[in-house]
């Protein structure tokens, strides 16, 4: 699972829709295919990383410059870069043990909500003030931060971190929505149709995997029937326990009793 492309290999040959796009060891090559990415929303981002670093999104068209500084970026964390075509729709992160979806979250990137007075990066501080947020992965929360990722993606808006919005008008600061990367966590579980949930136990079980966070992108929740409504973006062997614990708006999953059952560590 570590290794993206041959995942979305395995995952593609047990009939589960996975983004399309193409794979490169070099700038170069990559930039040879720009016309092929140009005109469309693309994901740019590392073969084998996880948190959401190295990663660049354009939901737009992007320019020459943007695509190779996407490129740059994702180099700067592997030897090999994913390319792909941005599936619409809203991220989900199922947590599958022992053939069992037991949990998901809808994972909202970073953002404010503007009060008409505040700049972009007085409202991320005081957002980041909420107990819930800290740095290194030891709260159920991450401190959004004002980087590179975060000013290109407001550029594209037309916005900076100077920018004050509009009283109840909420701005993204990222595309991606980790949690790592200042997004919130909202419980989904009980919200989410029984046909995703066994998708996801597919999708886990194609990398024969007992514990797996499955993330996928779902353009309609509210539709059961899959077909031309969802792709598997990711598969995680690591993935992580307690923004299901503790999430940003819902209730406690129990995660770790379950996997310490799994484990036959507890009855």
């Amino acid at each position: 699972m570590e290794n993206k492309t041959v995942t979305k290999k395995i995952l593609q040959r047990s009939g589960v829709v996975v983004p399309d796009g193409a794979d490169y060891s070099s700038i170069d090559k990559a930039l040879m295919d720009y016309p092929l990415f140009c005109d469309g929303a693309i994901v740019i981002k590392p073969n084998s990383t996880n948190f959401g670093l190295g990663i660049t999104i354009f939901k737009n068209s992007c320019s020459l410059d943007d695509y190779r500084r996407g490129l740059e970026i994702a180099f700067e964390y592997d030897s090999k870069v994913l390319v792909e075509k941005f599936v619409t729709g809203l991220e989900y992160r199922f947590f599958v043990i022992d053939n069992q979806t037991v949990a998901i979250l809808h994972r909202e990137p970073a953002n404010i909500i503007g009060d008409g007075v505040s700049s972009i990066a007085q409202l991320v501080a005081i957002k980041n003030q909420d107990s819930l947020r800290g740095s290194g992965y030891v709260t159920p929360l991450e401190k959004i931060k004002l980087g590179e990722a975060e000013s290109m993606y407001l550029s594209q808006q037309g916005l900076s971190f100077d920018s004050i919005p509009l009283a109840l008008q909420k701005i993204y600061l990222r595309e991606n929505s980790n949690i790592s990367t200042g997004g919130d966590s909202l419980d989904y579980t009980d919200i989410i149709p029984d046909s995703y949930k066994r998708l996801a136990v597919k999708a886990a079980a194609s990398v024969n995997a007992v514990i797996c966070g499955v993330d996928m992108m779902i353009r309609d929740i509210n539709n059961p029937y899959t077909e031309n409504n969802y792709a598997v973006i990711e598969l995680n062997f690591n993935p992580a326990i307690h923004i299901h614990t503790y999430p940003y708006q819902g209730q406690d999953r129990k995660l770790a009793e379950r996997i310490l059952q799994v484990l036959r560590l507890i009855e």
